[in-house]
């Protein structure tokens, strides 16, 4: 409810609201609960068809032209956690100050008890609500970004670990029939995340380590709870720090694409990019700590990606948001 006052005090209300989920338990259910409520304030609502990585949501605004985006996932957090992200109109991270007048409308809301909400039959009878798959709008717009049918070809075998996530497929659909060989490991639903924690950090990829080695792949690729962001295991079995991964992305986009830019990190990641900056004379801009500082400075300066120490990079002509998806292909791209 307070997400609707929102949108109706921004005039964007009569864009809609799109309305995601990821593989946690009872994602699904709690998706449903929201565009029931969106639904209940007259507001249309583009409910996904199955769990989606966050970052086809977020295009999905995008592409939809909607009013903003739902997300319930807990994105890399323990299977005890489930959680509610807001994606902006433009496709982003909620900002500081949309947050806290979201925030503001939820305890209001909370004190009064005036929430609205329409069964979901009946608010799908009504046209309320659609339901949409994205995987069409965004594989479409994939293909505008990098090669595939180059990369289909490549000679590569690679392991990706979706982490019983919403990446789950992906690669596989995008890169898969052609020369380039792609195995998948926990690639099933299991919202208990059994034996690991879906976060792509060293501590949680001891298995994508050991398959690399085990199938002699080239590269191993990790995409957490809701895919939007990566993890890397090289040839060795070794990983990628996320500091080394960003600075390898951005020296991919100056270098092998021939791109120029700003460029935007957080505090805590690499200080490579300033040495990348200064020889590719393009700006580089630091910010505190979280993508919904970096997102703004990827808007006002156009800039070519921006990242931060957890993994998640976002680039320019796609949306001011992370995506594990996109991320590994350009560093496949790389290799």
């Amino acid at each position: 409810q307070g997400v609707v006052d929102y949108l109706k005090q921004k005039g964007l209300a009569s864009r809609g609201l799109i309305v995601g989920y990821d593989t946690r338990f009872a994602s699904e259910d709690f998706a449903s609960a929201t565009a029931e409520v969106v639904a209940g304030n007259g507001i249309k609502v583009y409910l996904c068809t199955k769990a989606t990585p966050t970052p086809l949501i977020s295009y999905g605004v995008k592409a939809q032209g909607a009013g903003g985006a739902v997300v319930i996932t807990a994105s890399h957090n323990p299977a005890i956690w489930n959680g509610f992200k807001y994606k902006t109109e433009y496709a982003s991270s909620a900002p500081p100050e949309v947050e806290a007048e979201i925030e503001s409308n939820a305890s209001r809301t909370l004190a009064t008890g005036g929430i609205n909400q329409t069964p979901l039959t009946e608010a799908v009878e009504q046209g309320l609500v659609e339901y949409i798959n994205l995987d069409p709008i965004y594989f479409d717009h994939i293909t505008k970004l990098i090669n595939l049918s180059e990369l289909r070809q490549a000679k590569l075998k690679i392991v990706v670990d979706p982490m019983y996530g919403a990446g789950i497929g992906y690669f596989k659909t995008l890169l898969g029939g052609r020369a380039i060989e792609v195995v998948e490991i926990n690639s099933e639903r299991n919202p208990l995340f059994p034996g690991i924690q879906p976060e792509p950090i060293a501590a949680n990829l001891a298995k994508l380590s050991t398959t690399v080695k085990e199938q002699r792949a080239n590269v191993g690729i990790a995409t957490d709870g809701d895919a939007d962001r990566i993890g890397i295991i090289d040839e060795n079995g070794e990983f990628l720090t996320q500091l080394q991964v960003f600075a390898l992305l951005a020296l991919y986009l100056l270098e092998i694409r021939g791109e120029r830019g700003a460029m935007v990190k957080t505090i805590t990641t690499t200080s490579m990019l300033y040495r990348l900056g200064e020889i590719y004379k393009v700006p580089v801009y630091e910010t505190p700590v979280g993508f919904k500082y970096i997102a703004p400075i990827m808007m006002a300066e156009n800039a070519l990606v921006g990242g931060e120490e957890s993994g998640g990079y976002g680039f320019r002509g796609h949306m001011p948001e992370r995506d594990g998806i996109l991320a590994g292909l350009y560093f496949l791209d790389l290799m």
